[in-house]
């Protein structure tokens, strides 16, 4: 393997021995000393035949001990292709692709890439790429959309525009999560999206490596290297043989494309962009024109069958229908029937609620004073309502009931006009309420305080009354309230 490595690398130094002394001498080369460099006269690899009869026929012997290695890192000399840009290697396995980046990076090249169809794992190490700093970027765009979406609810909501919603603060940090979240996705995924355009150089039309013909491997079945002429440890001798020896099968030159027109995007293209993004803003300006404008006729309607369905009120007619009439019947089992699965007995007033006196407090068109006949009196009848009034009631009218909540509390710091009712005091009218009404306040609500029907059991509604009348016994008991072998108790 060693003997044919070097018998390539021989005649490889012989091409562009070669070539060097094919290359025609103009007005121009006259300039140059015998010692310029031979690399940029245009020559490549496929030149090798003429380039060893050329050197044959002058005797180019004395063109091996030139120095090749004059790299100007201005200048790589003009040819009929154009300037030098690099060399490009190929490799025939993943594996060896990274064998050679590895040596590369070695030897001190810097500017260099390596082509492969497919993600090789390990190519990173092997060629010195340092970690990218575009998640440091996107953490500061998600960070400035956090702030930034918290400053905007501030300003708007504190700021601007405050609004008292139930003597809620108008600036709180909970309430301002998910905004602040929303922003900071938004931010951290546009700046993901510019960042990757912007660190990858793109849009990029036009790379030297597409002149060749090679190249169009990588994305099938080519590993390659590419190594750039404007690296400082570049020379064209060297940077081939150090490929060879690398392993690389064949190591051909890139040149820049001599027509400045070649790099630019074509102007077609961009009257092609243009014209894309005029027509697609057009349907948004002919929204923002509707909604600034007065019009006489009705709105466009997209889908009619959906803005325009059939449909019928109670008690009217409808023609949809067989018998003209928009009321439908009982549907067959939709109204509660006792079962054998059930606990309570078939003729148990709960299934039809028609007991007014206990799903109402109603009895003959009146408010009951007592207690209905499904609720049994018991202490643990009176603690389930005294857990119940403390989750459900407390908030507002506090723990005694005489409407010194925490919600009442800051209503009043605020000036509110409607604070809870204190459900002790004698004068208040609670006290004297009947009980069939004070739980239709709790079922219904009464002015600002909102109905908990649906939130409590009829059963617990029972025992919050029950637990009210006893909290008011307790603050506006008397003598003859306390039994008289405890009345020496007292103080």
């Amino acid at each position: 393997m060693a003997s044919n490595e070097d018998d390539k690398t021989t005649e490889a130094d012989e091409a562009l021995k070669g070539e060097a002394k094919a290359a025609p001498a103009d007005a121009s080369d006259a300039d140059h000393d015998e010692d310029a460099e031979v690399e940029t006269s245009g020559g490549s690899a496929d030149h090798d035949d003429a380039g060893d009869d050329a050197g044959d026929d002058e005797g180019g012997d004395e063109s091996a001990d030139d120095d090749h290695g004059g790299h100007d890192d201005d200048d790589h000399g003009a040819s009929a292709q154009g300037e030098l840009y690099g060399v490009l290697a190929e490799f025939d396995t993943p594996g060896g692709l990274v064998k050679a980046a590895r040596k590369v990076k070695d030897a001190g090249y810097t500017e260099f890439d390596c082509y492969s169809p497919f993600p090789v794992h390990g190519i990173d190490d092997a060629m010195g790429i340092k970690r990218t700093v575009l998640p440091i970027v996107v953490f500061c765009g998600g960070f400035a959309g956090t702030v930034g979406g918290a400053f905007l609810q501030w300003w708007m909501n504190a700021y601007n525009w405050p609004w008292n919603v139930s003597g809620k603060p108008a600036w709180s940090i909970p309430a301002n999560v998910p905004i602040a979240f929303e922003t900071t996705i938004l931010a951290a995924v546009l700046t993901t999206f510019f960042g990757m355009w912007i660190f990858n150089k793109l849009p990029q039309v036009w790379h030297p490596l597409f002149r060749l013909d090679r190249f169009t491997k990588v994305t099938d079945d080519g590993f390659m290297l590419g190594i750039e002429a404007r690296d400082r440890r570049f020379d064209l001798d060297r940077t081939t043989e150090l490929l060879k020896k690398a392993g690389a099968t064949e190591v051909e030159p890139a040149f820049l494309d001599p027509d400045p027109a070649a790099k630019v995007m074509p102007r077609w293209l961009w009257g092609v962009i243009i014209a894309t993004t005029v027509m697609a803003l057009i349907p948004f300006a002919l929204i923002f024109k509707a909604r600034a404008s007065k019009s006489s006729q009705p709105h466009w309607h997209i889908f009619g069958d959906m803005d325009f369905q059939p449909r019928a009120k109670s008690d009217s007619a409808f023609d949809e229908f067989p018998d003209g009439r928009a009321n439908r019947g009982e549907i067959a089992g939709t109204v509660a029937t006792c079962s054998s699965g059930s606990s309570l007995p078939c003729d148990d007033d709960r299934y039809v609620k028609s007991d007014t006196a206990f799903y109402q407090g109603i009895e003959a068109g009146q408010w009951i004073t007592g207690l209905p006949r499904q609720i049994d009196v018991s202490e643990a009848l009176v603690a389930r309502g005294k857990q119940r009034f403390e989750i459900y009631c407390t908030p507002c009218h506090g723990y005694d009931g005489q409407g010194a909540g925490i919600v009442s509390e800051r209503v009043k710091k605020l000036g509110g006009a409607w604070p809870a009712r204190n459900l002790v005091d004698a004068k208040a009218g609670v006290v004297t309420m009947p009980n069939g009404q004070l739980f239709n306040t709790i079922s219904n609500g009464f002015n600002t305080m909102q109905g908990y029907a649906s939130q409590i059991p009829v059963d617990d509604r029972w025992a919050i009354v029950m637990y009210v009348r006893a909290l008011e016994r307790s603050q506006n008991a008397t003598l003859d309230d306390v039994p008289a072998d405890r009345r020496g108790e007292l103080r």
